[in-house]
């Protein structure tokens, strides 16, 4: 085993405590010096709570010399998006209209579950104002940078999320995904990143994004995701729409392999995605490997045109909602970019709502449709590679908005459907490819499966 305490997962740090190898403070203090030395750099984070984690690891450590650990992550580093609620700290959004004086008396669900377990909070990790959109930059923290090429984008909008797990900052993070904002940092950094079912993660305070927005794992391997997502999947009273407890373990699920699965394999959603070459080149590979592990595998497109007309409806009358009791003043003080969707969202009407929402569940019924004959569809998780730092567009892209480049990710939010991305290679100049796993809604077992799969047969890269 490593004596790099930083390079471990969550699941080898536990068999580790669990041994007497090493502590919780051992790791908690690698985690901590790593976080610091990437700060100045990547700019992963809004805060590190050092004193906090460490006080938190000297009782995990205490807990394991007894040999009773608390839960099922007792000791382990983990970071916090800058979105979610946590007791003791500002959840300042990336904002400049949110005041740091506060009580912050509360943790948000998937919060309290780690807390339950015995987490080590080590810090809090950026994102973009309010988690608007595809890369993390904001007015508040600045840009966040790629762990692979620091003058590339590490993607958003957990993408402090992203750059701190690639880097070694904690094992386990939890992000949010309102339309990729898991997946494409994850993708671009070459993680793991998984949105799970719509309500199998509780969320609270509700999203001015309704029920676009997920919280999902974003860890070095699918082990260690189902791991997490077997702490931060139990039901909060908080949360109405969220679901029951799950049918079972989700770590106790992974071996299953993908022998007999039915995967569609849609490299470019029927045509309409211009794909990188080489992205295309590792996600085939890929696949073709899936096929060796005995999965039946078939070319086959998902019956949807590109819905970001309705997404965007849905979206940026959400934007509009976050902001609404912002005064002149304040709203001066928004990221431009958020500034001018919420200008637009302000302006939609209830029927222009209503009528993405009907776009939305047609898109579900042909999804629902598709999954009857497979059991899993799998495609590039974004069609290029991370590009500049602090650009919400490519450069000479045709579009305005980060959805232009992310026409994989956001029509599964729109669906609620379970979607993960795994990293299956790089590019010529370094840097990571996503692969993309989908399936039914309330599968999101057969993703973690498959992912895992991919894993143990040595698949994965986060590229060099």
């Amino acid at each position: 085993m490593t004596d790099d305490l930083t390079e471990l997962t969550a699941v080898q740090l536990l068999d580790g405590y669990r041994k007497g190898e090493f502590s919780p403070v051992e790791a908690t203090r690698a985690a901590l010096e790593r976080a610091e030395r990437i700060q100045p750099e990547v700019n992963a984070f809004v805060r590190l709570t050092a004193d906090e984690a460490l006080a938190r690891a000297r009782l995990s450590e205490e807990r394991w010399r007894l040999g009773e650990p608390s839960g099922l992550v007792d000791g382990v580093p983990v970071t916090v998006k800058d979105i979610l609620l946590q007791r003791g700290t500002p959840t300042l959004r990336g904002s400049r209209t949110i005041s740091e004086q506060g009580r912050w008396d509360e943790d948000a669900p998937s919060v309290a579950r780690l807390r339950e377990h015995g987490a080590v909070f080590l810090g809090r990790t950026t994102t973009p104002e309010f988690g608007w959109k595809g890369v993390t930059d904001s007015p508040l923290t600045g840009i966040t940078r790629n762990p692979h090429d620091p003058s590339r984008t590490a993607g958003g909008s957990s993408g402090g999320a992203a750059a701190a797990v690639a880097l070694g900052a904690g094992p386990l993070a939890l992000g949010t995904d309102g339309g990729g904002s898991v997946r494409i940092p994850a993708a671009f950094c070459g993680i793991f990143g998984l949105k799970p079912t719509y309500g199998r993660v509780p969320l609270y305070p509700p999203s001015a994004f309704g029920t676009l927005s997920h919280v999902g794992p974003m860890t070095r391997d699918a082990a260690d995701a189902a791991l997490l997502l077997d702490v931060i999947a139990a039901p909060d009273s908080r949360d109405w729409s969220a679901l029951g407890p799950p049918p079972g373990s989700f770590a106790l699920g992974l071996s299953g392999g993908v022998r007999g699965l039915r995967f569609a394999y849609s490299p470019s959603l029927g045509g309409q995605v211009a794909v990188r070459p080489a992205v295309a080149a590792a996600v085939r590979r890929a696949v073709e490997r899936l096929a060796s592990l005995g999965a039946y595998v078939e070319e086959a497109d998902p019956d949807f045109a590109e819905p970001v007309d309705a997404f965007h409806t849905l979206w940026f009358s959400g934007a509009a909602r976050v902001v609404q009791h912002l005064g002149p003043h304040q709203r001066e003080l928004l990221d431009p970019g958020l500034r001018e969707i919420c200008g637009l969202g302000a302006r939609l009407s209830a029927l222009d709502y209503l009528a993405a929402v009907d776009v939305r569940m047609e898109l579900g019924r042909r999804m629902g449709h598709f999954h009857e004959s497979h059991d899993l569809l799998v495609t590039p998780t974004l069609p290029i590679t991370a590009f500049e730092a602090g650009a919400e567009v490519p450069k000479g892209s045709a579009h305005r908005r980060w959805t232009g480049w992310t026409p994989f990710t956001y029509p599964f939010n729109l669906t609620q459907q379970p979607a993960a991305t795994v990293p299956v290679g790089a590019d010529g100049d370094g840097l990571p490819v996503g692969l993309q796993i989908v399936a039914a809604r309330h599968r999101d077992d057969l993703v973690l499966r498959a992912a895992h799969a991919l894993y143990e047969a040595g698949v994965t890269s986060a590229g060099s």
